[in-house]
């Protein structure tokens, strides 16, 4: 049996026959490129041997081409087989898959050869030959001239899926021809009744992926492209295309209008869908708790699916109270099954979002019933702020405030490390707010405690004006400041007074709570007076009575 040429050139293994091949052929009595009768003589592990009949030549067959899907052999050593033959320089190529493709192709014709006309099929672009293409539907090759085909020179144009006119059944050469431009020409001329019919279309219609782009998919129906919008996929939200289909395949949409300026249809997949959210709407509450699977983790959380087509949303900060975590994977991954706490559902905008942490004990609840006010506990820096640092207390953190660092005011936050440990004492819980405020100087003596234990109240002291304010004075005692109020400046006048003046006055007031000491002029000055009466007058009463004693 001859096959035509056309048809060598979608069968062939090799991209050219050379005349020396040809010449071979003719000499073992039968033509290169045709049907032969064999016997399988051998059949090892690899490959099945054929002893091909009026030919004294064997031939090799892969085993995989004798195999059904299970991996069984069709035939066994002695079955007579038939096999596509083709020889270059005294080799013999053997196919029996191509023999069935001979035959399959010879079916079709023998179907379509007298009704054809306006025959339209969908065929698949498989690789180009020297005419144009190789063209496949229904399980048989075609040849789509480079002429009829209509596809741009360089394009992607393999593995692509279109719809063409059948333009020639060629059954002594066992060959069909189709034109996609015949195809094309037909739409563009009908394309305004095609557009109004699909207009008017409400149920879904088929088309075929044409290109995938990062904001949705071009579909052709009827040889007219539409894009379904990446936020038309599924009623979960948006969806990368490339992740539910590709170029080629056939999809169902529903048409959603025509914008004419783009000359464009808009198509919805999601739209023939039942939407979920009248479920969504109708049977969940805020504060309901329900399962999830966790379907997808980015950096600022995790969308679990709801089992219905939908998808909530778990913000990162929204899965532990644990502060420090740095990415949702540290406890949660893909496919886990979680129980969330619903805290937004949002019909309108389609959004529903869920907490995991709020299904857990309450860490500043915890850590209240076991700890309180002046309470010195063992804490680890996790931040550092510019205002002071945060340290962890295990469940929860507290505020190591600038302030609060240290006695002495040069040292700052800036001056610890991160993960060093530190004891630290509990100043203060704010329950409405949830806040702990921490001291690591409160752990020290402080100057004032020192400077109390050298000077009492009243206790005359000394020091030189480091800074005037509208409400008084501040001096330094040397290791603290003190403050002298401007009620406290008598008689000193204050516009007389300047920095680095020496100015002596007496303790009237220790702070130990805010570490702060007042000093008052006035009240040494009043202290001064006393003194002086006191001795004037006794002076004067010794006086008064060396005079009685004498009158005696």
């Amino acid at each position: 049996m001859k096959v035509n040429p056309e048809q060598i050139e979608s069968l062939k293994m090799d991209d050219e026959l050379d005349f020396e091949a040809l010449l071979n052929a003719s000499e073992k009595g039968f033509e290169n490129g045709t049907i032969q009768e064999g016997v399988i003589v051998r059949i090892d592990e690899n490959f099945a041997m054929v002893a091909l009949s009026g030919a004294k030549q064997e031939g090799r067959l892969s085993i995989s081409e004798i195999q059904d899907e299970k991996g069984d052999l069709l035939f066994k050593e002695g079955d007579k087989i038939e096999v596509y033959v083709t020889f270059s320089n005294e080799r013999s190529s053997i196919s029996y898959k191509k023999v069935l493709k001979i035959k399959r192709l010879e079916e079709k014709i023998e179907a379509i050869k007298d009704c054809f006309e306006n025959l339209i099929v969908e065929a698949k672009i498989v690789k180009k030959n020297r005419g144009g293409y190789v063209a496949e539907f229904d399980g048989v090759e075609a040849f789509l001239p480079k002429k009829e085909s209509a596809l741009r020179e360089g394009g992607r144009t393999i593995g692509q899926t279109f719809k063409m006119f059948v333009i020639g059944v060629k059954p002594e050469e066992k060959s069909i021809v189709l034109s996609r431009k015949k195809y094309l020409d037909m739409v563009e001329k009908n394309k305004e009744e095609i557009l109004q019919r699909l207009l008017k279309q409400e149920e879904a219609v088929e088309g075929i992926v044409s290109k995938i782009t990062s904001f949705g998919m071009f579909v052709n129906v009827e040889g007219i492209e539409g894009l379904v919008h990446y936020t038309e996929i599924s009623h979960r939200g948006p969806v990368n295309p490339a992740t539910i289909t590709k170029v080629g395949e056939k999809i169902a949409v529903k048409i959603l209008g025509y914008d004419a300026q783009k000359k464009r249809l808009s198509f919805s997949i999601k739209a023939i869908m039942e939407d979920p959210w009248g479920e969504i709407q109708d049977k969940l509450d805020v504060g309901d708790t329900i399962r999830v699977n966790v379907s997808k983790i980015e950096n600022y959380g995790a969308f679990v699916d709801l089992g219905n087509g939908t998808e909530g949303f778990l913000h990162i900060s929204e899965i532990s109270w644990n502060k420090q975590m740095k990415h949702p994977s540290e406890a949660l991954e893909e496919g886990q099954e979680i129980d969330v706490e619903i805290i937004e559902i949002d019909p309108d905008k389609k959004r529903l979002r869920v907490s995991l942490k709020k299904l857990s004990p309450k860490p500043f609840a915890q850590f209240r019933k076991k700890a309180k006010v002046g309470d010195i506990l063992e804490g680890r820096v996790v931040k550092i702020m510019d205002f002071g640092a945060f340290v962890n207390l295990g469940e929860v953190d507290g505020l190591l405030h600038n302030e609060d660092i240290s006695w002495d005011k040069s040292k700052r936050a800036s001056d610890l490390k991160l993960d060093q440990i530190l004891k630290v004492k509990i100043l203060k819980i704010d329950e409405e707010n949830e806040k702990i405020s921490l001291s690591l100087k409160a752990l020290e003596e402080s100057p004032v405690d020192r400077f109390a234990k050298a000077h009492s109240l009243d206790s005359v002291v000394k020091g030189r004006v480091v800074d005037i304010k509208d409400f008084g004075i501040f001096i330094s005692l040397g290791e603290i400041e003190a403050l002298i109020r401007d009620e406290d400046l008598y008689p000193i006048k204050k516009d007389e007074i300047k920095i680095g003046d020496e100015i002596e006055g007496v303790v009237v007031h220790i702070d130990f709570n805010q570490a702060k000491v007042r000093v008052s002029v006035r009240r040494l000055e009043k202290i001064k007076e006393r003194e002086q009466l006191n001795q004037y007058n006794s002076d004067t009463k010794m006086t008064l009575g060396d005079l009685l004693k004498n009158r005696e």
